[in-house]
């Protein structure tokens, strides 16, 4: 469907989805009016799209809580669609294993969540059961991955400085920063398109260009705003996709996770709470390797009881956008 040149201008909007188009078309190897025709087509196709997306941790802006559901027999797909229409749904998937499917909810509170799970769960009579692992703190973030398809000198120079992966992050004790008005005001434009130029947001809001790209540079800055490239892992080479939940042994779950972030095919990688503490996103070349992977890199992880996998079959939704439409509507701003 694509050829190397679309791949390595992913590949270059994958370390930073908001860089400038000189830097892309530099390392995608193309000139800068190749790199955007080439972008839009594939943006038109439903091929890949880029959003804002804020640190949940960082911004104080909820609380993220995993849900494995089980559908009752051949009811997968429709229930899948109903919970994908959920505001509260970041990210739902799929998969093949011990579960139907996953979904990412994210709640602003415990009451919320409370209606969320118990009260208003779409599709409820089509649930044959549920597991919740709630994230408490996250080693490696989807928008963070590198796709390995550009030297490093690529990551350097097109990702800003404040991208610290989550694992080498100091910071977790110190409370979060509410987005101010403004802020948030930024990060609804840029969560239904995060190309959009500064000028078109300032116009959007009814704000000055100025005020607006302050508040854009110090969300960046201060490490609460990325920019995500949603695209099928498949399109850049990676066709298997599958979510592992490892059940470590508590004193061994920094060490275990920190490894596994390490990892080229780690997306997302989050302690958790439950019989599954360490959960990740993760994408390998062929179904054949997680063989060697399951081998040699879960069974090398430090204090290991017990783990699972589950493969990803589609991708419905991710950063809050329909994965299959790219919609654009205005939703809650976040990452996944």
């Amino acid at each position: 469907m694509i050829d190397a040149l679309d791949r390595r201008i992913i590949a270059a909007l994958q370390l930073n989805g908001r860089a400038p188009w000189a830097g892309i078309a530099r390392w995608a190897g193309t000139s800068e009016s190749t790199a955007q025709r080439r972008f839009n087509v594939l943006r038109e196709r439903k091929l890949l799209h880029v959003v804002g997306a804020v640190e949940l941790d960082r911004t104080g802006g909820g609380s993220s809580m995993l849900v494995r559901v089980q559908a009752r027999p051949g009811k997968g797909l429709e229930l899948a669609e109903l919970l994908a229409e959920c505001p509260e749904a970041r990210f739902l998937a799929l998969v093949t294993g011990t579960a139907d499917l996953i979904v990412d909810f994210v709640a602003r509170d415990n009451e919320e969540l409370l209606r969320l799970l118990y009260t208003d769960l779409p599709g409820a009579h089509l649930i044959a059961g549920t597991e919740h692992v709630a994230v408490i703190r996250t080693f490696s973030s989807a928008a963070l991955w590198d796709t390995g398809l550009l030297p490093g000198e690529a990551v350097a120079d097109l990702r800003p400085s404040a991208s610290t992966a989550p694992y080498e992050r100091v910071d977790w004790d110190k409370p979060p920063q509410p987005l101010t008005e403004l802020e948030r005001a930024v990060v609804g434009e840029l969560a239904k398109d995060g190309r959009m130029p500064v000028t078109t947001v300032a116009r959007n809001l009814g704000r000055s260009e100025s005020s607006v790209a302050r508040s854009l540079e110090r969300m960046v800055a201060r490490g609460c705003l990325h920019f995500r490239t949603l695209a099928e892992p498949a399109l850049l080479g990676y066709e298997a996709e599958f979510m592992l939940w490892l059940s470590i042994e508590p004193g061994s779950l920094e060490a275990a996770g920190r490894q596994l972030a390490k990892h080229p095919g780690t997306k997302f990688l989050a302690a958790a709470t439950g019989r599954f503490n360490l959960v990740g996103h993760m994408v390998l070349p062929r179904r054949t390797d997680l063989f060697r992977y399951t081998d040699e890199v879960i069974g090398a992880l430090p204090g290991l009881n017990a783990s699972d996998v589950t493969l990803h079959l589609v991708t419905l939704k991710g950063a809050w956008t329909r994965m299959d439409q790219f919609d654009t509507r205005p939703g809650v701003p976040g990452n996944a």
